[in-house]
């Protein structure tokens, strides 16, 4: 049979596919008969003489690996060299592109979040939106390298999007720039309230998040703290740790399980690390909040440090460990599953947040006639000296920020009144 296969395939291929069959035999893990092999030979050799465009040896195996790895699930991926050093450009947070982050969902190729700061943000791109044409090419059966390639270039070229949303297409032409992603931003928002803002979890996002603390706590006390989620795709499992460990002094913060032994693992709260433990914290998620981000809230939920507000979250619950193989290519795999403190699988669940409050746009009657009891005719006065207040004292603007982002209003306004309610106990 050996002299047949040399026959129909390059040796080199077929020196790696008996080895493999061999070596996987001799170890009694599988019983793989040799048929499977001769199909996958024959349908090689029917595509490499028969295709409509001649492919070489190399591409033809590059596509079925691809094909095999990828029909795992949506997050697990084949990378030849060049792919693996476009994915380390991506998870290091600068790369040139528009600054999305994309997943396959039924076929359909679907925006979980715009990254901060990046043309698709800027643009009004919203997570969701399912990308049906770039340029002039639909992306209907394209591989993710395809159209990762498709929508990155050279700096200051444009890229036309044909979006879904809603049932109507949309429209939006982008201009490709460096996407320089600092992950942590803080700023004040008054009455001691920290604002934190994480637009997804890269290697060094913890050590961000701990800079900004000191860098706000130099300028007063934190006695409120709102983390911000929303539209944060994931990242880097440690960071996200990282950034638990900072309201969490002791317990468990996450745990995976997979087949593997190496794929179980327990990541533990340490005191030396722990900035709030008792300040009270605001989580800010929706449907853009996925994967390391869920662990976050899921954790703080578990441990009862936060209230989480907002919308119920993408759902990923898995773990992606990158292989490194012999020949300078890697596999990106899942793993394992991750798990909140309280043993809860996240894995197409999501957080749901303990305050339910969607994203939404408010109106004010433009002035309200009202009348107080001051402006009556022979009204009682106070009885103890108080000042009389009339329509006119009355301020029925509740501010900029509930116009502008509701849920972060809707945060603010809890950690102005826990204390009131902390001091009634």
């Amino acid at each position: 049979m050996i002299n047949t296969l040399r026959q129909r395939i390059p040796f080199f291929i077929l020196v790696l596919l008996v080895s493999w069959v061999f070596s996987v035999n001799a170890q009694e893990k599988s019983n793989l008969p040799t048929s499977e092999i001769q199909s996958f030979v024959e349908t090689f050799e029917t595509i490499r003489e028969g295709y409509v465009e001649v492919m070489s040896d190399q591409d033809i195996l590059n596509k079925a690996l691809k094909g095999m790895v990828s029909g795992l699930d949506p997050h697990s991926e084949y990378f030849t060299k060049e792919e693996l050093v476009d994915f380390n450009e991506l998870t290091s947070g600068n790369y040139a592109g528009i600054g999305v982050e994309v997943e396959m969902k039924d076929k359909r190729l679907t925006i979980v979040t715009p990254i901060d700061g990046s043309a698709a943000a800027d643009a009004g791109i919203l997570p969701g939106d399912v990308i049906i044409k770039i340029d002039n090419t639909l992306i209907t059966d394209l591989s993710m390298k395809d159209i990762v390639t498709l929508m990155r270039g050279d700096i200051g070229s444009t890229v036309s999007l044909d979006i879904e949303r809603d049932g109507e297409l949309k429209h939006y032409k982008l201009t490709r720039r460096l996407v320089e992603d600092a992950s942590v931003t803080a700023k004040w928002l008054g009455n001691g309230i920290a604002y934190f803002r994480i637009s997804q979890f890269q290697g060094d996002s913890a050590d961000e998040f701990y800079q900004a603390i000191r860098k706000l706590k130099e300028a007063s006390d934190i006695k409120g703290v709102v983390l911000d989620l929303r539209n944060n795709p994931g990242g880097v499992l440690q960071s996200a740790v990282g950034v638990v460990d900072a309201f969490v002094d002791k317990g468990l913060i996450v745990y995976t399980d997979g087949r593997h032994e190496l794929s179980k693992s327990q990541m533990e709260a340490t005191k030396s690390n722990t900035q709030f433990a008792n300040v009270p914290v605001v989580v800010l998620v929706n449907e853009g909040s996925a994967s390391a981000s869920e662990i976050v809230a899921g954790a703080l939920q578990d441990h009862k440090r936060a209230v989480i507000l907002g919308t119920e979250t993408f759902g990923k619950g898995s773990v992606q460990t990158v292989v490194p193989l012999s020949n300078g290519d890697a596999v990106k795999l899942t793993t394992a599953l991750y798990y909140t403190p309280n043993g809860r699988s996240i894995q197409a669940q999501g957080i749901t947040p303990d305050l339910v409050v969607p994203q939404a746009v408010l109106s004010f009657d433009k002035d309200p006639f009202i009348v107080k009891e001051a402006e009556l005719k022979g009204h009682l006065g106070n009885g103890t000296g108080g000042k009389e207040r009339t329509s006119a004292d009355v301020n029925s603007d509740i501010g900029e920020l509930a116009k502008t982002d509701f849920q972060l209003f809707q945060a603010v306004t809890i950690l102005k009144t826990l204390p009131k309610l902390m001091q009634n106990q």
